[in-house]
């Protein structure tokens, strides 16, 4: 088996990458007190060296009380969370990689270990339109701040059931001003707020990643959009917004998301708003990613055919990994040089270590 194809440059904008493979975001609360340590630093760098060609960190939260839902989730504000940001940049950027973060509120989406934030937990039923244009603002400063740090892109977290999604989703966003409505286009307003107020404090040139999902944590059958005329009601406000790239979140790239036709969700985005897609899930593993939660590990999966055929028809331009290259820094450069007896299982206790 020979996967050259995802060996190929990637070029949009300012963002050039070696090859179509994508480390997704993985949050593993290795920050304390939101701060990233140097372990994360070299983390990062590990998987710079083994020639990722694009580093979605985990999730960093934006400068509001009640942002995360652990306390060891890194920051994306105040000057030793940023200084710690930069830190890793330098470092992947000295192993020739590019990186971008992913920008995260979790809204009300409950943690796994008890802890509290230090303010009630924002919703779309509880915020103030006052709240609301705060957040908004704190996006656009995170966004400002990643550019001022060097970080070749940005990712905005728009899925899973955290705040972004759950504005967009009918069930948790029951609102009935200019945030809220009965139509995936009104409830996307708040994104798209979003994401002009990033162009605006970060101009033109930013690439800006949106991931987006139909499936959440609490609802894996969940729909946002059931037939493509809803989809494109869904996308294009947002790609008319600013966005340049869509990450489609599902949890096995290859089920197809709507009757009469196999296109994965990156596939039917990229159909319907002509921006280049990042498609994830379960790649190179037998298990979905939800079961490493529930400390479940996954054999590995090497035949990768059916990825390559939907990639070469031009379904999604990049690739999104995430379990795989966690459990082994190298996983790319291993899949480009076909040493396929060399790639490992996944070990759920991975999910908890800084390597």
């Amino acid at each position: 088996m020979n996967y050259a194809s995802f060996f190929t440059p990637f070029q949009y904008k300012g963002l050039h990458l070696k090859n179509r493979f994508v480390m997704a975001p993985m949050t593993r609360m290795a920050s304390p007190d939101g701060i990233p340590t140097q372990a994360v630093a070299d983390y990062y760098a590990r998987r710079a060296a083994g020639e990722v060609g694009l580093i979605l960190t985990e999730g960093t939260v934006i400068d509001r009380p009640a942002s995360k839902n652990e306390k060891d989730i890194p920051n994306f504000y105040g000057a030793a969370a940023l200084a710690a940001w930069k830190n890793v940049v330098e470092h992947v950027h000295a192993q020739h990689g590019v990186i971008a973060p992913q920008i995260w509120h979790t809204g009300d989406a409950p943690g796994m270990t008890g802890w509290m934030p230090p303010a009630p937990k924002e919703n779309p039923s509880t915020m103030s339109v006052g709240d609301i244009e705060a957040t908004i603002a704190a996006f656009a400063s995170a966004a400002k701040s990643a550019q001022e740090a060097g970080f070749d892109a940005i990712e905005l977290h728009g899925a899973h059931a955290y705040l972004i999604d759950e504005f967009f989703w009918d069930k948790t966003n029951p609102r009935t001003d200019d945030y809220g409505g009965k139509t995936i286009k009104e409830r996307s307003r708040f994104a798209t707020a979003i994401i002009k107020a990033i162009r605006a404090a970060a101009g033109p040139d930013l690439v800006i990643i949106l991931r987006v999902s139909q499936w959440k944590a609490t609802d894996y059958n969940a729909k946002l959009v059931h037939n493509p005329k809803e989809m494109e009601d869904w996308i294009i406000p947002l790609a008319e917004a600013g966005v340049d790239i869509f990450h489609a979140s599902q949890r096995r790239y290859w089920e197809p998301e709507f009757e009469g036709s196999d296109l994965n969700l990156a596939g039917w985005i990229k159909k319907v708003s002509g921006q280049p897609t990042i498609t994830v899930g379960s790649v190179g593993l037998a298990g979905d990613v939800m079961g490493a939660f529930s400390g479940e590990g996954s054999e590995v999966v090497t035949d990768m055919r059916e990825l390559e055929r939907r990639f070469q028809r031009g379904d999604f331009d990049l690739v999104a990994v995430g379990r795989s290259i966690l459990q082994d820094p190298n996983w790319v450069k291993k899949v480009k040089e076909e040493q396929f007896d060399q790639l490992m299982a996944f070990d759920a206790a991975s999910m908890g270590r800084v390597y």
